[in-house]
């Protein structure tokens, strides 16, 4: 019978208050995990290991609750506006459903995590050996496990959602892996006990990302880009800069 050592560090997560929109247009491994992170007490944890020291594991607890809060408001704004969302039309397409996109957002919000598993250490050899690598889903093996390299602790390498629409940061122009709550989005798709293995790379980048959406492509709702840029775009509309955002593109185009 194996054991465990649990503590659970539980971090309320700001509430987020969503604008309306002002215009139409608009496999199993015995382990030792130290530190779970929930944004409150109905919201499941987040599992990370002992790997992870305190100092890390406190960046990630806020990280997590971030990319919550990210997931959190998408999924609100989809459940309030529906396909009448100009968000909605430009990274899903003009003609389709909100179930995908809603969905994904929704188990990233709230489903169970049990499984999972977000460490700091190389077992994979990859953070060490792969120039530029920040972390990396560990597939086949271990495919509920993440690790999150050292490259991403580094200063400047990651921003927080209160910084959205600051230093010059557009949606259009800034890096899906910014900020730590759409890195962490990112990693949390590859991760089956959240997404089901629903949820791949379709597209890359902006372009691809609106072409896919204006072909009407119902791979859309299923892809990382798409749902990141959507997730940000609409933080930043209806959080950051209420009303205005920060897309760097004119609404419509």
């Amino acid at each position: 019978m194996r054991s465990s050592t649990l503590l659970t560090l539980l971090t309320a997560a700001a509430a987020v208050s969503a604008s309306p929109l002002g215009r139409q247009e608009i496999t199993t491994t015995t382990t030792t995990i130290i530190s779970n992170t929930g944004s409150s007490s109905t919201t499941p944890a987040f599992p990370i290991h002992s790997s992870c020291n305190s100092t890390l594991s406190h960046q990630l607890t806020r990280a997590f609750d971030e990319t919550v809060t990210l997931a959190s408001v998408a999924r609100d704004h989809l459940l309030e506006h529906g396909q009448s969302s100009p968000f909605v039309k430009k990274y899903f397409g003009p003609n389709s459903t909100t179930i995908a996109p809603l969905g994904v957002l929704s188990r990233v919000a709230s489903a169970a995590r049990g499984k999972m598993l977000f460490r700091c250490d190389d077992p994979d050899r990859n953070c060490a050996t792969q120039e530029g690598w920040a972390g990396h889903w560990r597939g086949s093996n271990a495919t509920q496990e993440t690790v999150i390299c050292d490259l991403s602790f580094a200063p400047g390498k990651r921003r927080w959602l209160d910084q959205v629409c600051g230093l010059g940061y557009t949606v259009k122009e800034g890096a899906t892996n910014l900020f730590w709550a759409t890195d962490l989005l990112h990693r949390t798709f590859h991760v089956p006990q959240v997404t089901e293995d629903a949820v791949h790379h379709y597209a890359d980048g902006w372009d691809e990302v609106l072409g896919m959406a204006e072909g009407g492509d119902e791979r859309s709702g299923f892809d990382s880009d798409a749902l990141i840029y959507f997730a940000v775009d609409v933080y930043a509309y209806e959080v950051a800069e209420p009303g205005r955002g920060c897309g760097g593109y004119e609404m419509g185009n």
